[in-house]
């Protein structure tokens, strides 16, 4: 179902927004039935509650939206969300409470609440139809919120359907879709042009490994997504355990967090020269596989000895990075879930990112809260860098120790960017644990919105 709002209409039913507290204020303006009624209910403006208000004759003439505290609302990212499932069957428009401030947010959980993945059998929920609030930009919300449906099928999707050749088909309907042009260098060709740990990773699945490279776009500063695409990771010959496997379909989340951005951004034509990179590759186990202490010579000629064939989203990424920084963008950015460790650091709601400046972050910082896509700064700390030099090698893919695993992942990435002053990495999640208000069970983008946000600051756009 196209994540949409309604035209307006006279027969929408008005939708007043009621602080917690504050629904009797509201009725003072009614007919006594209507504050007889709210007493009746128990309706007190909490987040989640909902109310039909009837008009003398029973009809409904208005709905209430809890909207809770300010305290409250701090804990909740969508929270108009929460009642969309309860207003099923109507049309509504926004007539009273909506901060002006809060107005795109609330509208796009609001859509967001409307999404199902239903590839595989419907799952679209039954919300109210909103009519775009006042002052809202009606389309860029729905932009944002097809950009994020994007991001949720393809992580949604499982490796028998979305493997490297059905994620390059995905990659290129999107440029179709805009005008882009798209380059996919595919198995033995991955050689020919040095992108040779591309292709160890890859080279043991029945789907040939390939980078892909989408660039859109004539004028304006140079941006460069480079996205993780493991579309299932074993572990390689350190195989992981079943239980670790489960989630692995979402392992190509940052190339579906870095597809979602980059059609937010040729949708709203944001006046940049676009690139974006995935490494599209299965890590699976045959004769094919690469071992634990292979030495593979990379794009940028740094040599990595491999200690754990299941930390191979940093060795994809290290040769698409190489690519992108022979280039020089005004600004890079990776996304990618990298470590179990930027997990274990800021649990599944925040996207951890590590920047090479102070004004990348302090950008990023101040366009995730009116995004409510909350992002947290990591550092690239240089002591840590001896734990990724093994000595027989220039890098070590997988440090022992146990410590500062996002630390050091990210640190790895960066020795592949050296040319490019302007960097961001992600080290996302991409993933819901269980259902919230305007957040389905499921994939997840993280990051994209706040960097979205950022881009007019960090680009001068």
């Amino acid at each position: 179902m196209p994540l949409r709002f309604a035209p307006d209409s006279a027969e929408a039913l008005d939708l007043h927004i009621i602080e917690q507290g504050g629904a009797y204020a509201w009725a003072e303006a009614y007919p006594d039935h209507v504050r007889a009624w709210i007493d009746a209910s128990g309706f007190d403006g909490a987040i989640g509650d909902s109310l039909l208000v009837p008009a003398a004759d029973g009809r409904p003439m208005a709905a209430l939206a809890g909207f809770g505290t300010p305290g409250t609302r701090r804990r909740q990212r969508f929270v108009l969300a929460s009642v969309a499932p309860r207003f099923a069957g109507l049309t509504l428009r926004v007539a009273s409470g909506l901060p002006e401030d809060r107005a795109e947010i609330e509208a796009l959980g609001w859509l967001l609440a409307g999404y199902g993945f239903s590839r595989y059998r419907d799952q679209s929920p039954k919300v109210g139809a909103l009519c775009a609030p006042d002052g809202v930009d009606a389309a860029r919300v729905e932009t944002l919120a097809e950009a994020e449906a994007l991001t949720r099928d393809l992580i949604n999707t499982p490796a028998a359907d979305m493997g490297p050749e059905a994620l390059e088909a995905a990659t290129r309907r999107l440029a179709e879709k805009f005008g882009a042009s798209l380059d996919a260098t595919t198995g033995e060709a991955l050689l020919e042009k040095n992108f040779p740990m591309i292709h160890a990773v890859g080279r043991a699945a029945a789907q040939a490994p390939r980078l892909l490279d989408l660039r859109w776009g004539e004028t304006g500063p140079t941006l460069t997504l480079v996205g993780k695409g493991v579309c299932f990771d074993t572990g390689g010959l350190n195989l992981k355990p079943g239980s670790s496997m489960g989630l692995m379909k979402k392992d190509m989340g940052g190339a579906a967090n870095v597809l979602g951005l980059a059609q937010a951004i040729m949708a709203l034509g944001l006046k940049v020269r676009l690139r974006v990179l995935i490494p599209a590759v299965e890590n699976s186990v045959s004769s094919e596989s690469f071992r634990p202490q292979d030495i593979l010579t990379s794009r940028k000629g740094l040599t990595v000895e491999i200690n754990n064939t299941d930390a191979e989203g940093r060795l994809v990424l290290a040769d698409a990075l190489a690519l992108a920084d022979e280039e020089r963008p005004d600004l890079m950015i990776s996304m990618a879930t990298l470590t179990g460790a930027a997990r274990v650091a800021a649990g599944p709601d925040l996207a951890p990112f590590f920047a090479t400046e102070p004004g990348i972050a302090d950008a990023l910082g101040r366009a995730a809260g009116p995004a409510a896509d909350p992002v947290w700064q990591m550092p690239f700390h240089e002591p840590y860098e001896t734990m990724i030099e093994p000595g027989i090698a220039d890098l070590d893919n997988a440090p022992s120790g146990g410590f500062a695993g996002a630390i050091t992942a990210a640190l790895f990435l960066r020795r592949f960017v050296t040319d490019t002053p302007r960097y961001a990495h992600f080290d996302i999640f991409g993933w819901q644990p269980s259902a919230a208000p305007g957040r389905s069970k499921g994939g997840l983008g993280q990051g994209p919105r706040a960097i979205l946000g950022a881009l007019p600051e960090l680009l001068d756009l």
